[in-house]
């Protein structure tokens, strides 16, 4: 086990920031939420949760943890990633996609929902996110994660690309045509509002990934507790936050 992933036994209490560009920002807002309910042991649904980067730290921590993902092999690897952290017990594998989400989990059972990169592949990111509320209890919360629309037509331009930054930029939905492996992505307002038509009081919004894809790998590699502080320093500032590679927004059910 690594120290990123290393929790503490209490139900509520995660033990120290996974030092990661792609996730200290998303951790920082979860934790947030777990020392405001510190002492309760949480039920918490991961949708898409693949192998189990969140929800196996999650149960170390002493929360339940349902994973609702459709393949087959990343939850084998969730099956057999949460038995060597000897939390098999409080983590639950069910296959199947978002779209499907409202016969999968049982309304009102969840404390917190996670929902990260799903949004942007389903068919109708409007009935995922009302499931997510469902699945809710009141009070719980949302933490969701989708693709950043900016970012895509930077990264497409930077790489000489225009054509395609050009699609991206002026597309409804920010995809770049039939070849495009996301359906759809996001600016900061149109996910808020997303949340918001379902009944979720959207409380933050941060950039996640605002230059780790942008710098060379030598700089990043090479400075990975600086790249860390600088992407929580700019992760809710404009325009920075706006630029980042995926938008992560915090969200409560009433």
């Amino acid at each position: 086990m690594t120290r990123l992933d290393q929790v503490e036994q209490t139900p509520g209490r995660l033990a120290g920031p996974p030092l990661t560009p792609r996730t200290a920002v998303i951790w920082s807002v979860l934790r947030a939420e777990l020392e405001r309910r510190a002492g309760t042991a949480l039920t918490v649904l991961d949708v898409g949760g693949g192998t189990g980067g969140f929800a196996v730290p999650l149960a170390q921590a002493g929360h339940r943890v349902t994973v609702v993902d459709a393949s087959p092999d990343a939850l084998a690897a969730l099956t057999r990633r949460a038995a060597e952290a000897g939390v098999a017990e409080r983590v639950r594998a069910v296959q199947g996609d978002g779209d499907a989400l409202a016969g999968l989990v049982e309304p009102g059972s969840a404390d917190l929902v996670l929902c990260h990169a799903v949004l942007e592949v389903v068919d109708d990111p409007a009935a995922v996110v009302a499931a997510l509320v469902a699945a809710l209890r009141p009070g719980g919360a949302a933490s969701v994660l989708v693709a950043g629309r900016s970012a895509a037509v930077l990264g497409r331009a930077m790489n000489g690309h225009l054509d395609v930054a050009a699609v991206l930029a002026a597309d409804p939905v920010g995809a770049a045509g039939a070849r495009d492996t996301l359906r759809r992505r996001y600016d900061a307002d149109g996910a808020a509002a997303l949340l918001g038509a379902a009944g979720l009081v959207v409380e933050e919004i941060h950039g996640v990934r605002v230059l780790a894809d942008l710098l060379p790998a030598a700089v990043a590699d090479g400075q990975p507790a600086a790249l860390v502080e600088l992407e929580r320093a700019l992760a809710a500032q404009a325009p920075w936050r706006d630029l980042a590679a995926q938008l992560h927004l915090f969200a409560r059910r009433p």
